[in-house]
């Protein structure tokens, strides 16, 4: 097609899909979408030639800020409210299942592994609130699951992971776990405190053009895991916490509001969190299990 218009580009592009390469039905089905939303886009507000070469330099200057201690783009998607929209649609709760969230950017591979009950602090604040974490994780007609590795990370009282602050030891406040025989899981803790994401920057760019704040409510990481259920990434958010209501990256559901409550005597924590996780059977092993 040599006469290219504003009117046919859309169709033009979306007709060489293919043309000189095979491609999968699931990538025509991305990138046509992709073109005539991209496409609507520009018209929708005019988007003029001086824009557009902002606009990639800004991503141009994403990239070369992102390495391993920060995923600017997780970042970007998290202040657009893309991640959890992702998330929603890979993770559509259908039997009872806990719901699941935004991994974030802060994630860290190989965390020590605890015993049940263990604390993850290894270095403290003077105004932490120590918490003792527990609950029972369950199948979705309610048999509890022994065995289920629970990953778990948080920020420090001073609003900072471990990942990002040079003053707290190699992996602090961060822990890996497991569920006995009755599927109970257990950990020592400190209370997250609310934090702000990194506003510097390029998402503190993207933040400050759509007048939006930086700040995340209070909140603990999970990742459970164990042969033949789904992998669940989920957070517990503290109940008094300030911005549940407007959570920088949309992450809050109701579900996952846990109260941080003054402990027993029985407890050497400041705080008891009680809470519980359903996981879901892959559908490989529901199948099993109906023959």
């Amino acid at each position: 097609m040599r006469n290219v218009t504003i009117d046919n580009v859309s169709d033009v592009v979306i007709a060489s899909l293919g043309q000189h390469g095979e491609i999968s039905e699931r990538q025509r089905e991305i990138m046509t979408s992709l073109i005539k939303h991209l496409h609507g886009f520009c018209k929708d507000v005019k988007l003029q030639h001086s824009e557009f070469l902002q606009a990639c330099d800004y991503l141009t200057r994403a990239g070369q800020i992102t390495d391993d201690k920060r995923q600017e783009f997780i970042l970007l998607g998290d202040i657009l409210g893309v991640e959890v929209l992702v998330d929603m649609l890979t993770n559509p709760v259908d039997a009872g299942e806990s719901e699941s969230t935004v991994l974030g950017p802060f994630y860290r591979e190989n965390p020590p592994v605890l015993p049940k009950g263990a604390s993850t602090v290894q270095k403290h604040f003077d105004d932490e609130e120590t918490v003792y974490f527990e609950g029972t994780v369950t199948d979705t007609n309610g048999k509890p699951l022994a065995g289920v590795i629970m990953d778990v990370w948080e920020d420090a009282p001073n609003g900072m992971y471990e990942n990002h602050d040079p003053e707290q030891p190699d992996y602090n406040l961060r822990g890996r776990f497991e569920t006995d025989e009755n599927g109970h899981y257990a950990f020592r803790a400190i209370r997250p405190v609310p934090y702000p994401i990194p506003d510097n920057e390029t998402a503190g760019e993207l933040l400050r053009y759509m007048g939006h704040h930086p700040n995340r409510p209070g909140h603990m990481h999970f990742i459970l895991s164990k042969d033949g259920f789904g992998t669940l990434v989920s957070q517990i958010y503290d109940a008094d916490s300030t911005y549940l209501d407007e959570d920088s990256v949309f992450a809050v559901k109701e579900s996952l509001v846990g109260q941080f409550r003054k402990a027993g005597d029985n407890l050497d924590t400041d705080l008891h969190v009680q809470f519980d996780f359903v996981l879901k059977e892959e559908a490989a092993a529901q199948s099993v299990a109906a023959e």
